[in-house]
C-alpha cells in the first residue's frame, strides 16, 4: 500500500493542484506563459542555465573529491545536464539525482557513496537556496512575510526528508538512526566544512540560485509583469523552494501553485504569477535540453565512470579519517 500511495500520489497532487489553478484561473495564464516565449527569452536562458549548470558541476565536483570519488569539471557538467533532464521530464524531480548516484565509479565507493555525495550536493545547495529566501525578506520590503520563511523552512525540510527516503530506498540500505546522524555530523565535520569544499557550496549554490532566479524574472518580464526585480526577486526564491519538494510531474505542480499564491499575496494577481511560472517552466525545460542530448549519446555517466577510473588509478587518494 505505501509503494502505490507513493507511485500514485505524486501524481495525483500535481493533476489536483493544476486542476484546482485551471478551475479557478482559466487556460489563460498557462497559454499566456506559453505564447510569450521568444528566440532572445530562450537564448538568455539557457546561457543563464549553462551558468547554473556549470556552478552546480563545480559544487558536486569539490564534494565528491572531499569524498575520495573525483569527479572531473569537464565529466561533471555533462552529467549534471542529464541529471537535469531527467528530473525534469520524469515524476518526483529526483531521478536524475539517483542516476548520477549509481553512476559513481566502484573502485570509488560505488553507488552507495555516489547516492551519499548527491544527497549533499542538493541537500547543502537547498540549505543555501533557504538562506539567500530568508535574507531577500529581510532586506526587501514585500508582504510575503515570516510565514513564508516558516512555510519555505517547512518546505526544505520535507524536501530533504523525502529526498534521502527515495536516495535511501534506491541505495537498498535501512540505517539505524544512531548511525545515520553520526555519519551526516562525520561528514559536515570531516568533509563538508575545510574551506576547498565549503567555498565551492557556498559560492556554486549562490551562482545556481541567482541564475535561475534570474530566468525567473525574465519569465515574468516577457508575460507582463514589468516590476522591479527587488519585488519579484523573494517570489522567485519562494518559487524556487517549492520545487525542493519532489512532488512534481515534469516539473509542474508545487511551483504553479505558490506562484499563483505569491503573485497574490504581493498584489501582483494569481494568473500573472501563474503565467509567469508557466513561461519558465517552459524556458527551464529548454534550458537542460543538452541533457537530453548527453542520454541519447550515452554520455554523462559512463564517461565519467571513465574519467574518474583514470584518476583514480594516476593519483592516490590521500588517506583520511574515516567518517562514522
Amino acid at each position: 500500500m505505501p509503494r502505490t500511495i507513493a507511485r500514485w500520489g505524486r501524481p495525483a497532487a500535481v493533476v489536483l493542484i493544476l486542476g484546482v489553478l485551471g478551475w479557478r484561473l482559466g487556460a489563460g495564464p498557462f497559454l499566456t506563459g506559453l505564447a510569450s516565449l521568444t528566440a532572445g527569452a530562450v537564448l538568455a536562458a539557457a546561457l543563464l542555465t549553462a551558468l547554473a549548470t556549470a556552478a552546480a558541476a563545480w559544487r558536486w565536483s569539490a564534494i565528491a573529491r572531499a569524498f575520495g570519488a573525483p569527479i572531473p569539471f569537464r565529466s561533471a557538467v555533462p552529467a549534471y545536464y542529464r541529471s537535469q533532464f531527467l528530473n525534469s521530464v520524469l515524476v518526483g524531480g529526483v531521478a536524475g539525482d539517483v542516476d548520477r548516484g549509481f553512476a559513481n565509479d566502484p573502485r570509488a565507493g560505488g553507488a552507495r557513496l555516489g547516492l551519499r555525495i548527491v544527497a549533499w550536493d542538493r541537500g547543502s545547495g537547498q540549505a543555501v537556496q533557504l538562506a539567500l529566501l530568508i535574507v531577500a525578506l529581510l532586506a526587501v520590503d514585500t508582504p510575503l512575510g515570516v510565514a513564508t520563511v516558516g512555510a519555505a523552512g517547512v518546505a526544505v525540510a520535507a524536501a530533504g526528508l523525502l529526498r534521502l527516503a527515495l536516495l535511501a530506498r534506491a541505495r537498498g540500505r535501512d540505517s539505524a538512526p544512531s548511525p545515520f546522524f553520526a555519519a551526516v555530523l562525520g561528514d559536515l565535520r570531516i568533509r563538508l566544512l575545510p574551506r576547498q569544499v565549503l567555498v565551492p557550496i557556498l559560492a556554486g549554490s549562490t551562482l545556481v540560485t541567482l541564475a535561475h532566479s534570474c530566468v525567473f524574472l525574465l519569465a515574468a518580464s516577457i508575460t507582463g509583469t514589468l516590476h522591479a526585480a527587488g519585488t519579484l526577486l523573494p517570489i522567485a526564491l519562494t518559487v524556487q523552494v517549492a520545487m525542493a519538494l519532489p512532488l512534481s510531474l515534469g516539473g509542474w505542480g508545487p511551483r504553479e501553485g505558490v506562484a499563483a499564491a505569491a503573485f497574490a499575496a504581493a498584489g501582483l494577481g494569481a494568473g500573472h504569477g501563474l503565467a509567469a511560472s508557466t513561461a519558465y517552466g517552459a524556458l527551464a525545460l529548454i534550458a537542460v535540453l543538452p541533457g537530453a542530448v548527453v542520454l541519447a549519446l550515452g554520455r554523462g555517466n559512463h564517461g565519467q565512470n571513465r574519467i574518474a577510473r583514470s584518476a583514480i588509478a594516476a593519483r592516490p587518494l590521500t588517506p583520511r579519517k574515516a567518517a562514522p
